[in-house]
């Protein structure tokens, strides 16, 4: 008996966000993406700002392969904004979307290897090398590891240029939820959607390879945890939204980084996925009620056990559960 998923003869969209390109780089994203040996595919590059030039770079690139084509834009978004307008020109005849960014180096066999396992969850992720733009091995392995969703919400494990999903959950992701923290990120938000629904895998193939460089908005950690410089980053951080370095307003900068975000994600997806899963169920009993701390800590205390969950992160929660309540009655206030 043969237990290996098997290819899917599909159609799907890769939704590659793009601001300013480094030309180099991004020849090089384009060019392995071109030669995937899964072919049936459309890749849309939303330009955040700038689009005739992207369009002029993608044409010299490409030139003739109609499977790419720039939606351009004038506004900037950012790359959240940026990748939620991608996903929004996914055409219904789409099985599948994959995320892309500009600059990284896709191996050729990445969608064939991923999309087989798309028969039984609503994602896959797999692995990325981790380098340097000069080509310098920084990491073997992003070492992803599958969570659950109580983890997953504490330290995110899906990557979105690593990742792969059928087109039906965009019925749940979009429009994306806004919150106005550093942590509000795209592919945490998708990847805690699908572990939402019971139903996403992740995978030890490498399948591409991640550039690490000044330019990344969120750049894979490959430091250990610092906590001289976590303390300084979380006081310039607190002195940028709530306009003070006293340990209160670190406390709920904090909480509002970890705890607000958290608490508008469950939020949404309690809106929109009227039939609770086991999932969903067992997170927002975690985090909401009276005695969420004592959860919250020995959620925390299991996953740095059972190392599911980095030290950093634990401690970083631990910080935010001193302003959890006043960044809570923010977000409610702001949804109201």
């Amino acid at each position: 008996m043969n237990d290996k998923p098997q290819a899917l003869p599909s159609f799907g969209t890769i939704v590659l966000a793009a601001y300013k390109p480094d030309p180099a780089l991004f020849a090089r994203q384009l060019l392995s993406i071109s030669k995937q040996t899964h072919a049936n595919f459309e890749c849309v590059i939303t330009a955040d700002g700038d689009p005739e030039g992207v369009s002029r770079l993608v044409r010299s690139i490409l030139p003739g392969d109609d499977r790419f084509r720039v939606a351009g834009f004038g506004d900037r978004l950012g790359f959240y904004g940026n990748f939620e307008r991608g996903l929004t020109l996914v055409p219904p005849s789409a099985d599948w979307v994959a995320l892309s960014d500009q600059d990284d180096y896709w191996y050729p066999e990445k969608l064939e290897r991923l999309l087989p396992h798309l028969e039984s969850a609503v994602l896959v992720t797999g692995q990325a090398r981790v380098v340097t733009d000069s080509g310098r091995v920084v990491a073997e392995s992003t070492m992803r590891r599958r969570t659950d969703i109580c983890d997953l919400l504490v330290q995110n494990q899906v990557t979105g240029g690593l990742c792969v999903f059928r087109r039906d959950l965009l019925e749940v992701i979009l429009p994306f939820p806004r919150l106005s923290t550093l942590t509000q990120n795209h592919d945490h938000w998708i990847g805690v959607a699908a572990a939402a629904l019971d139903d996403y895998v992740i995978v030890d193939d490498i399948v591409q390879d991640y550039v690490q460089h000044a330019a990344n908005v969120i750049g894979e950690a490959t430091e250990s945890f610092n906590p001289l410089r976590s303390l300084r980053r979380a006081r310039e951080l607190a002195l940028k939204f709530e306009n003070s370095t006293s340990v209160p307003s670190v406390a709920v900068m904090v909480a509002n980084m970890t705890f607000g975000w958290k608490a508008l994600m469950l939020g949404t997806l309690e809106k929109r996925m009227p039939e609770r899963t086991h999932s969903l169920e067992a997170a927002s009993k975690t985090f909401n009620g009276p005695w969420a701390v004592f959860r919250i800590v020995a959620l925390l205390w299991r996953g740095v056990i059972g190392s599911r969950t980095d030290l950093g992160p634990a401690l970083t929660h631990l910080i935010g559960l001193f302003g959890r309540r006043q960044a809570t009655r923010r977000l409610t206030a702001a949804e109201s």
